[in-house]
């Protein structure tokens, strides 16, 4: 039997903060750059969403719904989608429309919830959940955290708000000599089945496919299925962000070429082609997985330190989670709304101060010069967000 082949992308963009200065604290509370991420999701949709949504649809098309393929799409993407460009929303509900595209569920807002308060974590979830349902008459049965975080706990919480199937990164701190072609089971909780991303694959077209400098570059189509049939196990599962298309890898690269052929020469040469619900549902997971610390698919070491490694980070992780009893007694949704989107993973990734292999990465999705402006611009806003929530409280006590 040939080898199934299970591709999911991630479709995020952030709401990216504007300049805030420490004059502006106590003053303006408005603290997204709604310019720049206008310009920057227009010219994403153009250059990425618009025409690889359509590749894809052909593809489906083309192969009879033999091709199918999975999204998470988060609530932020969502939002701005709906504000500056609809015509995405409507290229995904024509996906959706055909029967072979899973959407999955995370965080509503990308946040790194599951790593400090359950509720936030639950509340996001269902919340995702419920949006998916909305945009698209789908209701996600399998989920995926923000940057593919997970753990043996995560996993566990996860499955009490009926998810079976997850998707995670295939680290190998955690496999050992173990393939992540395989679908594999939480060690603490053997109902729930994993799903691990093949990271070499994944990353031959998501980071290496036009670097010329690589030893296997171009990568075709043909040479990337051979790659695929010489590994071992039942299926190989590539995960990648969406934006690859287009815009990490630009089109001059023949990446939407690259991509026209593969779902069609796969097929020819034996693949299936299956969404995470029917991988999970199709295959026998081979073993437990145990994973006691979180994982994710970021960086070299794999862990969640591309977010919470430095004291930068965990003093603004810290400070803004210490805000959430007040908030649920204040209860004001203004106040929730900004909580979330200040929640993103993305604010806390560009105060990273790694270096080395994992440095240029940063850098390439850093709108700041350096992780300590980043860390400056964020605790502005933050402080300006306290005093709102310290006088919402007050005055909730007063009355």
């Amino acid at each position: 039997m040939k080898k199934s082949i299970c591709l999911y992308f991630q479709v995020h963009q952030p709401d990216r903060l504007r300049q805030f200065r420490f004059f502006d604290i106590g003053k303006d509370s408005h603290y997204y750059d709604d310019y720049v991420n206008r310009t920057i999701l227009h010219r994403i949709a153009q250059k990425c969403y618009l025409p690889m949504n359509e590749l894809l649809l052909q593809a489906i098309q083309e192969s009879d719904g033999k091709f199918k393929v999975a999204f998470s799409i988060t609530g932020s993407a969502l939002e701005q989608f709906n504000r500056y460009a609809p015509e995405v929303i409507d290229s995904f509900r024509a996906l959706a429309g055909t029967g072979c595209v899973e959407f999955l569920c995370e965080t509503c807002n990308h946040s790194l919830s599951s790593l400090k308060n359950e509720n936030e974590f639950r509340h996001q979830v269902l919340t995702h959940k419920a949006t998916i349902k909305e945009y698209f008459g789908v209701e996600p049965v399998s989920f995926r955290n923000t940057e593919l975080i997970y753990s043996d706990a995560i996993g566990a919480q996860v499955y009490k708000m009926g998810f079976s199937t997850v998707l995670t990164e295939g680290a190998r701190h955690i496999l050992g000599w173990r393939s992540p072609n395989y679908l594999y089971s939480n060690d603490i909780q053997p109902k729930q089945k994993l799903l691990l991303r093949n990271y070499e694959l994944s990353d031959d077209i998501a980071f290496r496919f036009s670097d010329r400098g690589w030893a296997e570059w171009p990568l075709t189509a043909d040479r990337f299925i051979a790659k695929m049939n010489a590994a071992e196990g039942d299926i190989i599962n590539l995960f990648m962000d969406y934006e690859t298309f287009g815009e990490h890898q630009d089109a001059a690269s023949g990446i939407f070429e690259f991509m026209k052929v593969l779902p069609q020469a796969a097929i020819r040469e034996g693949f299936a082609f299956v969404t995470p619900a029917e991988a999970a549902a199709s295959l026998k997971a081979v073993s437990p997985l145990s994973v006691p610390e979180p994982i994710s698919w970021a960086d070299e070491e794999r862990d969640v330190t591309a977010w919470l490694g430095n004291e930068l980070q965990q003093d603004a992780f810290n400070k803004l989670y210490g805000l959430v009893e007040k908030l649920s007694i204040i209860d004001n949704p203004d106040l929730w709304a900004d909580f979330g989107r200040l929640q993103e993973s993305d604010h806390f990734y560009y105060m990273c101060t790694k270096f080395f292999s994992d440095g240029d990465v940063h850098k390439y999705f850093n709108p700041y010069d350096t992780p300590y402006e980043a860390f400056i611009n964020y605790m502005n806003v933050l402080s300006d967000f306290m005093i709102r929530v310290n006088d919402e409280y007050a005055t909730k006590n007063q009355n």
